[in-house]
């Protein structure tokens, strides 16, 4: 599914030149779970900006799929990510203003689908995380591990070929971040292609595949 070759990424401001990225190959194939680990500052999540199309290398090749999408322009990047990439983060991302309801629906609106279907897909989507009971509630009404519930769901509204996961527990007790990760390796063995950024070495442990990064690079690759 993904193919990177001697990616590399650099940040420049006038005093500092960071290399987040240096010269960066890996692999991931279609329906793995991949864990990225490293220190603070070695590119995971820089990687896993430019796997989402939310920012751009500055050199190398970058297939999804099979195409080259490294040139890519904004509009490309935009269709190809909301075509097939689903994003869950530790800070949750949801709209206190929309409702969990239209907070998981918001994705389909951008994708254009008619109403009927999107009531029908969302539904679907609060089942498989079991919240459709707070449906109408509101983020700040909803405890850390119902709002990352509803990031998962929204995240899988589309049902995306790929699902990238930025320290998905970071925020949660244990007890919640275990189901979190429960839910992403159901998804995982339902067929979603999951590629995970964490510092929790539990956590890494529901991956198939751990690749530990230093400098902008892997150092590492468990299986």
């Amino acid at each position: 599914m993904i193919k990177i070759n001697d990616l590399e990424k650099i940040y420049r401001t006038e005093e500092v030149e960071t290399v987040a990225l240096n010269k960066m190959s890996l692999e991931i194939n279609e329906h793995e779970f991949v864990a990225v680990m490293g220190p603070s500052g070695c590119g995971k999540s820089t990687l896993l900006n430019i796997l989402g199309m939310l920012d751009r290398p500055d050199a190398g090749s970058f297939l999804f799929n099979g195409v080259e999408v490294g040139g890519f322009n904004e509009t490309q990047c935009c269709d190809l990510r909301k075509a097939n990439i689903g994003f869950v983060f530790q800070s949750f991302n949801l709209i206190d203003e929309l409702s969990v309801f239209e907070n998981v629906e918001l994705p389909l609106v951008y994708n254009k689908i008619d109403k009927a279907e999107r009531k029908k897909l969302t539904e679907a989507a609060l089942d498989r995380v079991e919240m459709m009971h707070r449906r109408n509630h509101y983020p700040s009404q909803l405890s850390g591990g119902q709002q990352q519930r509803v990031a998962v769901a929204r995240a899988v509204v589309n049902s995306p070929k790929l699902i990238l996961a930025d320290e998905p527990t970071g925020n949660l007790d244990s007890r919640n971040g275990k189901e979190v990760m429960d839910m992403l390796t159901e998804l995982n063995k339902a067929g979603t292609t999951i590629v995970m950024v964490t510092h929790s070495e539990r956590d890494a442990g529901y991956a198939q595949r751990i690749v530990r990064m230093l400098d902008g690079k892997p150092v590492l690759i468990e299986n």
